[in-house]
């Protein structure tokens, strides 16, 4: 640890911090602990509860490519605000829909504003706040994700049994309001550009340029980047999402497979915060052909025969992945297309990566119905993302070239 950089700046970096770990609420992990009420109390299949948690995230993702932008106009406190408050009102209309119809909505409600916007904030935010320690800050503010997988699942499954479904949902109402609203504003309120980072806080891209949405959706490497990026949230959300169906197929305990989730919390913080040294000083471009590797090895180990520690190799090998994807993610961005039109650019990024989420459970679980288990679709995913780190190591050799080329008059 720098001590340099970390103590003057930890109102920003906590503020990334808080806000990633509030997404947590609207997290595939955190919402799927309360399906076996929903489904009992709606008379909802496992394929409806799934079509209204799908048709969400979708809409999800298309809302937020244009909400994205408001990152851009607006200043980020303001907007966060407004984010959380619509957040709690999502959470209360959890705790009071009487109808499918109500329920959907404020699944959108809590997709859009957890995992779409607030994400999107605390990323945007450290691509803006900071450039030469670009990488640290987004390895400090990404283990709120972590942070959230580990304590919110011990903690929500008694609670639930205590108050119920719905009392839960008024309760992280509560939370949102009285504890996170109120520690972010108060976070936020010095604008001031953070110690040793200049007192600019643009930052151009690919050839000295800040470019808008549209000339970046016209550039080949967003596109080339595309399905790499999209990788680890798509594998990252089947595993878990098929967990019950992984234990039933290997015959696995589902209570011992749950032991692995520290393992893969530790793991993903462990090597975020490694990682964001080398980010800064190698950038982002190098890490692009092997960050990919370790889910790779991951899903070969599925197949593998053995007992409930092979889950737990599992989850250590996503760990890894997870760890440096959002670390490099979050640089990868500014670094290429500056830092003007950030919250236009990366909510491309991120609604591509929602939409990802929302299609893997379906895609998966058409394979699995059509008799392929899961653990027998790991060699297809574990290919995929070897064949994506041979082709990174060409893609990031040619951006590498492109940065570096001098800005034009």
């Amino acid at each position: 640890m720098r001590p340099a950089f970390y103590r003057p700046n930890a109102p920003w970096l906590a503020t990334g911090l808080l806000l990633a770990l509030g997404s947590s609420f609207g997290q595939t992990f955190f919402l799927s602990l309360f399906a076996g009420e929903i489904r009992g109390e709606f008379g909802l299949s496992d394929g409806q509860w799934g079509g209204i948690y799908t048709a969400a995230t979708l809409g999800s993702a298309t809302v937020l490519v244009q909400a994205g932008r408001l990152a851009d106009t607006m200043a980020l406190r303001r907007l966060a605000v407004g984010i959380l408050l619509l957040y709690a009102g999502a959470m209360l209309a959890m705790a009071s829909a009487a109808s499918v119809w109500l329920l959907g909505l404020a699944v959108f409600g809590l997709r859009f504003c957890g995992q779409g916007m607030l994400s999107h904030l605390a990323m945007t935010a450290m691509a803006r706040w900071f450039r030469a320690n670009r990488g640290r800050a987004v390895a400090v503010a990404v283990l709120g994700y972590p942070i959230g997988e580990a304590l919110l699942p011990p903690l929500t499954v008694p609670l639930v049994a205590a108050v119920g479904w719905r009392g839960g949902w008024l309760i992280a109402a509560g939370i949102v309001l009285v504890v996170l609203l109120p520690v972010v504003l108060r976070l936020m309120a010095d604008p001031r550009t953070p110690q040793g980072e200049g007192p600019d806080e643009t930052a151009a891209g690919l050839g000295g340029r800040h470019w808008t949405r549209g000339q970046v959706l016209g550039h080949w490497g967003f596109w080339a980047l595309m399905p790499g990026i999209l990788a680890p949230s798509f594998i990252g959300t089947v595993a878990f999402f098929h967990q019950v169906h992984i234990a039933e197929t290997r015959g696995w305990d589902l209570a011992v497979m749950t032991l692995g989730y520290p393992v893969y919390a530790g793991v993903s913080v462990a090597t975020s915060l490694a990682f964001g040294r080398v980010v800064d000083r190698v950038g982002p471009l190098r890490l692009l052909p092997v960050y990919l590797l370790p889910m790779a090895a991951g899903m070969v180990l599925i197949q593998m025969p053995g007992s409930e520690v092979i889950w737990m190799g599992v989850l250590l090998c996503i760990g890894l992945t997870q760890g440096i994807a959002v670390t490099i993610i979050g640089t990868l961005w500014p670094t290429l297309y500056g830092t003007r039109h950030i919250g236009g650019v990366k909510a491309l990024a991120t609604s591509a990566m929602v939409v990802a989420t929302a299609a893997g459970p379906g895609i998966t679980g058409l394979a699995i119905d059509l008799g392929v288990p899961f653990p027998d679709q790991g060699m297809a995913m574990a290919a995929w993302l070897v064949a994506v780190s041979g082709l990174f190591a060409v893609v990031g050799a040619r951006l590498a070239r492109e940065v570096r080329v001098p800005a034009t008059s």
